[in-house]
């Protein structure tokens, strides 16, 4: 069944959480398989409770990352009105020489190419459904911004790509992960540990996201930055 938020329960009541990872053509592969490895762990010390897949907006296929890295199966299709939590990687290329690089193995390149696919429809989708939560590692935030999903938001990305991030319109926050809802960006490639983790803290409770942080034995960095609280008149 399902509740009011649209989390899938069993007959006992049981959450059922489903999170997908987004693969597309020139993905970073460390900025899919953190999250995914760790949101799986989730599920593993759990019983069950989260349920992690790969997926594209194309469906089943085999998805090569950028650089020539390695391929991934995505074994399902993006689904918006079945997933509870989706992630978008970033991009493995080169790096920008100028604002206007847009080679096709540059990073931006990369990103744009998302434009042409089905996967800002799906990713429109899922922001518009009440209970599902988006995040994004990296450049994932630059796909969203790109397509002007998240104009006027608070999100982060890698600290090279700020300043193309607030480009868009999006408020761009140097911070290792921000949370606005239903949307949570992290910054940089290893960020992704640090945003499975937080992502199990927030769907599952901090006892779990402790277990799954000794599992990895990673501790994760920085304060979780949200739009409450006082402002600071000095910013450090």
């Amino acid at each position: 069944m399902v509740t009011s938020v649209g989390v899938t329960t069993n007959e006992e009541g049981l959450i059922r959480l489903l999170a997908q990872i987004v693969l597309f053509d020139g993905f970073d592969p460390l900025d899919a398989i953190a999250p995914y490895e760790v949101l799986a762990a989730g599920g593993a010390i759990t019983d069950g409770t989260l349920e992690a897949e790969l997926v594209s907006a194309e469906g089943p296929r085999q998805v090569p990352s950028g650089m020539s890295l390695l391929s991934l199966a995505a074994t399902a299709r993006l689904e918006p009105q079945r997933a509870d939590l989706i992630v978008v990687p970033g991009a493995a290329g080169s790096f920008p020489t100028g604002e206007d690089d847009v080679r096709d193995d540059s990073i931006p390149g990369i990103l744009a190419r998302t434009l042409d696919t089905p996967l800002p429809g799906l990713l429109k989708q899922a922001l518009d459904r009440p209970g599902l939560t988006v995040a994004t590692v990296c450049g994932g935030s630059l796909v969203l911004a790109m397509a002007g999903l998240i104009t006027g938001r608070p999100a982060t990305t890698h600290h090279l790509g700020l300043d193309g991030l607030a480009a868009t319109g999006v408020v761009a926050i140097d911070a290792r992960v921000v949370d606005d809802g239903d949307l949570v960006t992290a910054s940089s490639v290893t960020s992704g540990l640090d945003l499975g983790l937080y992502l199990l803290e927030r769907e599952l409770g901090p006892r779990v996201a402790h277990a799954a942080e000794r599992l990895f034995a990673h501790e994760r960095r920085g304060i979780v930055w949200r739009d409450t609280g006082l402002a600071p008149t000095v910013n450090g």
